[in-house]
């Protein structure tokens, strides 16, 4: 059986990705916007009322990632390219506006989806 493609309204092109560890206690999303805590280096949600810098935006979830109980180790995150808005989870707190902002400084683009 042959495997069927369908798009996911939330990469327009990526150009680099990398492999992290998400928190324990966070249930991920994919395309859900992530911060990276700094003393830890571990990724959550980001949340803009945070004060363990994973308030600024840094990364973009690839896949769901539950990690409710334990943290888990090498999950794909996309760390630079182009987005769509539409396919983003963005934390409370968080604008699109803030997190377009915060995106370009680490070379994540985020766009409005063309519906013709």
């Amino acid at each position: 059986m042959a495997t069927i493609y369908t798009p996911d309204n939330l990469v327009i092109e990526v150009e680099n990705t990398d492999s992290v560890t998400i928190a324990s206690g966070q249930n991920i999303v994919k395309g859900e916007v992530l911060g990276k805590v700094t003393l830890s280096g571990e990724y959550v949600s980001s949340l803009s009322s945070s004060t363990d810098g994973s308030e600024v935006p840094y990364a973009i979830a690839v896949d769901d990632v539950d990690a409710t109980s334990l943290a888990k180790t090498n999950v794909g995150v996309y760390i630079g390219g182009e987005f769509q808005i539409d396919g983003l989870t963005i934390g409370t707190g968080h604008t699109v506006d803030s997190v377009k902002e915060a995106f370009r400084q680490v070379g994540i683009y985020v766009k409005q989806s063309v519906k013709g």
